[in-house]
């Protein structure tokens, strides 16, 4: 299993649509910058079929060093929690999803053009 930076997720974006790498990191990077101030404020993000973020804080509790094993008190955190969406978790337990080599995409996906007179969808890079 392979770890995909953002910087990768940039460059098989840009290739399947008509965007540029840096129209794409610009749209990623405020929609991340976007969840995380909406996190912070305390607001639920949910995203239909992909799944929700939310913020959640844990109780204070007795916990124990493990070097003295003596008890150490740790006070509440608010910490993110994502659950799954319902098309999400059905993709990922069916596993193997037939995907288009040129695309990257599911062959049933329809890719809609960006802006009205640019191309569809480019053919993905060979390296």
């Amino acid at each position: 299993m392979a770890t995909v930076s953002k910087k990768e997720m940039i460059e098989r974006i840009s290739d399947q649509t008509s965007l540029k790498r840096v129209e794409v990191k610009e749209v990623i990077q405020a929609l991340l910058d976007n969840i995380i101030t909406e996190l912070v404020q305390g607001n639920r993000l949910e995203f239909r079929d992909f799944g929700v973020f939310e913020t959640k804080v844990r109780a204070a509790r007795t916990a124990q060093n493990p070097k003295t094993l003596e008890p150490v008190e740790v006070g509440p955190q608010r910490t993110v929690r994502f659950r799954v969406g319902r098309m999400m978790k059905q993709r990922v337990l069916k596993g193997a999803h037939r995907f288009d080599d040129a695309t990257g995409l599911p062959k049933d996906a329809a890719v809609s053009s960006p802006r009205p007179g640019r191309a569809q969808v480019r053919p993905a890079k060979t390296t």
